[in-house]
């Protein structure tokens, strides 16, 4: 393989991984599809917003899904943290909730990592805690923090950098409901 070849082949591996750029440093937008399709239906948000609500409900949705299966109290829990996140009237909330939960099943995976680095680089510490406190509260909804879930949201704290203090307290708020605690049946 010829230098210059093998230069555009080892360019587009790093873009990939969102390390790498062209001549003048890092690729800098890291939107992801999953992200601008929920962001589509938040057209009474600023732009900035929308892609903040779009993060946070994809994040909720991938939590949602982690046992492979998404129950009616967390498909309400996640429409109440979305309307107090957002702000929205209810039947933009349901959407977004349902594109969310849609795209989070179906694109998850590599979409999972890249809507969890994007949210990374749009929100605050605080955000971040926020959203690790709002998992564990949309997974303790159906009454049982199943070790998946769980697991889940220790891979998203982990992407976040959420100190480990601040994730073991979050944990804790829901520690009545952690499977992992309760007696066998």
């Amino acid at each position: 393989m010829g230098r210059e070849t093998r230069g555009a082949v080892e360019m587009g591996i790093l873009e990939w991984f969102g390390v790498g750029g062209g001549p003048d440093g890092p690729v800098p937008e890291t939107r992801t599809d999953a992200v601008r399709r929920i962001a589509a239906g938040l057209a009474a948000l600023p732009p900035d917003r929308a892609r903040f609500v779009a993060a946070f409900a994809y994040l909720l949705g991938r939590v949602a899904h982690a046992d492979h299966e998404l129950t009616d109290a967390e498909t309400a829990a996640m429409r109440r943290l979305v309307a107090s996140e957002s702000g929205l009237p209810e039947p933009d909330v349901a959407l977004v909730v349902d594109i969310a939960a849609h795209e989070s099943l179906i694109f998850g995976g590599t979409e999972d990592f890249r809507v969890t680095r994007e949210f990374d680089e749009i929100s605050t510490p605080e955000q971040k805690l926020m959203l690790v406190r709002c998992l564990f509260a949309l997974s303790a909804a159906d009454s049982s923090v199943v070790t998946k879930e769980d697991n889940e949201i220790r891979r998203i704290a982990l992407a976040l950098k959420v100190p480990h203090d601040d994730f073991v307290a979050a944990r804790a708020a829901v520690r009545e409901h952690l499977a992992v605690l309760k007696p066998r049946e």
